[in-house]
């Protein structure tokens, strides 16, 4: 396991247990063996998949309320950040559930949450097709470079409830899909710097509205 922390800033970014790290180093495998047929990650982060996928997933941790009971990832794709999340929140009262429209990414998300045994809530299918009343509202709605922010706030609403909390990690063009969001919507934002990406940041977004 060190060897495979090695070269990396993981561990100066957060500490975990013994436990989770060795559930992300299976999931870890489960990527690198599922990516020969599937495309999950970039290929030039697979050689840096703890520093790029799982710190950039878990930076996000002292952010998400410790009240949490209900953890919604839209766009989920290869995991990130609801499976290093789910591995690490193991313990607690939080469900995830999981939406992704790819049915390849579909079935190894489900996979992976039998094989870690992670009780994964995976909804195959676009966001706007699942039922807000079957699994809503949500305390935590996570994504990770799915769509523009106003599109991602868009899929966002009809789970929000009062207290819920948007933590969308984004890119360098973070500014203006604030000002094009400010346009469609009212809300309270959060902006903190990335742990992991220098030109990225985390947006906490709060009391969701449209215009």
């Amino acid at each position: 396991m060190a060897d495979d922390l090695e070269n990396t800033t993981f561990a100066d970014i957060l500490t975990i247990s013994d436990v989770s790290k060795f559930d992300l180093e299976k999931y870890k495998k489960l990527l690198i063996k599922w990516q020969k047929v599937q495309n999950l990650v970039s290929r030039e982060t697979l050689d840096d998949i703890w520093q790029r996928h799982f710190a950039d997933s878990l930076q996000i941790l002292d952010y998400i309320p410790k009240s949490t009971t209900k953890i919604l990832d839209i766009g989920s794709g290869g995991g990130f950040p609801a499976v290093p999340l789910a591995i690490v929140l193991r313990d607690t009262s939080a469900v995830f559930h999981l939406v992704e429209a790819n049915r390849r990414k579909v079935s190894f998300l489900r996979a992976v949450s039998r094989e870690l045994e992670l009780g994964l809530n995976v909804h195959g299918g676009r966001a706007e097709h699942v039922d807000p009343i079957e699994i809503g509202p949500i305390d935590v709605i996570t994504s990770r470079a799915t769509a523009p922010l106003s599109r991602l706030l868009g899929l966002a609403l009809p789970f929000w409830g009062e207290d819920t909390v948007a933590i969308f990690h984004k890119g360098h063009e973070f500014g203006a899909e604030l000002t094009e969001s400010r346009a469609n919507w009212c809300f309270d934002v959060v902006r903190r710097a990335s742990s992991v990406d220098v030109s990225g940041v985390i947006l906490e977004i709060r009391r969701l509205k449209s215009r």
